[in-house]
């Protein structure tokens, strides 16, 4: 997927800083070109959700919120739960963020998440079909975009698997074709926990999680999730140009690297 965007009158002077910081391997906020900002989590926050987790990477905050209904299943898919991720993006988080239906932005954040958690394989969705072609559990992850300081990809995609972490589900018994809650609930189990890695470019250089001011005066992004096993399961670019292979490979190399750190941050890697 490949999603353009208007960039600001001011993104020509802020391209000239970058590249001029770059070149001396610097970047705006005295970070390493690898470095991502400080990462803040707190989960359960949302009373009336199944899940919820508030992600903060700098000065980006996102909410991700988890609703469970029942339903049917897709005709295709009559085995397995569904899964439906929507992301908005609120016009108090930035003045680029109007309110309406959802823009290009929005949707494009929306799938990659989508395909970040269930191209992983994180959710087990035939564990949620209580009727086999007839009544399945419903999984709807919302996202909240709060405040806006550049990389909601990345922190999306965090705040959505903390919150799917955080969910607990109702447990059901059938009475003939009717299932009832029996006022147990069980912890979503997750079978992998995906986390996205992106980089901006100017050039040849490229620097992991850019800021706003960052994304304003980048020529293009690149945005990877990784498995826990380091297998890619979401690739997104942003930005029409030209990425060398040479290019693609180290960002794949550092992504996996950096991935692997927010994963023992989180404690979902024990080596």
């Amino acid at each position: 997927m490949s999603v353009t965007r208007d960039r600001p009158v001011i993104s020509k002077v802020l391209h000239q800083e970058l590249m001029d910081l770059l070149a001396r391997d610097k970047r705006m906020d005295g970070r390493a070109l690898h470095e991502f900002r400080k990462m803040e989590v707190e989960t359960g926050m949302l009373k009336k959700a199944e899940g919820s987790a508030l992600v903060s990477v700098g000065g980006t905050k996102v909410l991700a919120g988890i609703k469970v209904d029942l339903g049917s299943p897709f005709p295709d898919t009559p085995n397995q739960g569904v899964l439906t991720v929507n992301a908005e993006l609120l016009p108090l988080a930035s003045p680029t963020f109007e309110a309406g239906p959802p823009d290009e932005r929005s949707i494009a954040l929306a799938r990659y998440v989508d395909r970040s958690i269930r191209e992983s394989k994180a959710i087990d969705l035939e564990a949620l079909a209580l009727q086999p072609g007839k009544m399945v559990q419903v999984l709807y992850i919302d996202i909240y975009v709060l405040d806006y300081n550049g990389n909601m990809t990345d922190t999306a995609v965090l705040a959505a698997v903390k919150a799917l972490e955080n969910t607990n589900l109702k447990r059901y018994t059938l009475e003939g074709d009717t299932p009832t809650f029996n006022g147990e609930t069980v912890p979503l189990a997750l079978k992998d926990y995906p986390i996205s890695t992106t980089f901006g470019i100017i050039g040849e250089k490229f620097f992991l999680d850019p800021n706003l001011e960052e994304e304003h005066a980048a020529e293009g992004f690149m945005s990877y999730t990784y498995t826990q096993e380091g297998n890619l399961c979401a690739v997104m670019k942003n930005e029409q140009g030209y990425l060398s292979p040479s290019q693609i490979f180290d960002m794949l190399d550092v992504g996996w690297e950096k991935a692997q750190e927010i994963s023992r941050a989180m404690n979902w890697r024990k080596d």
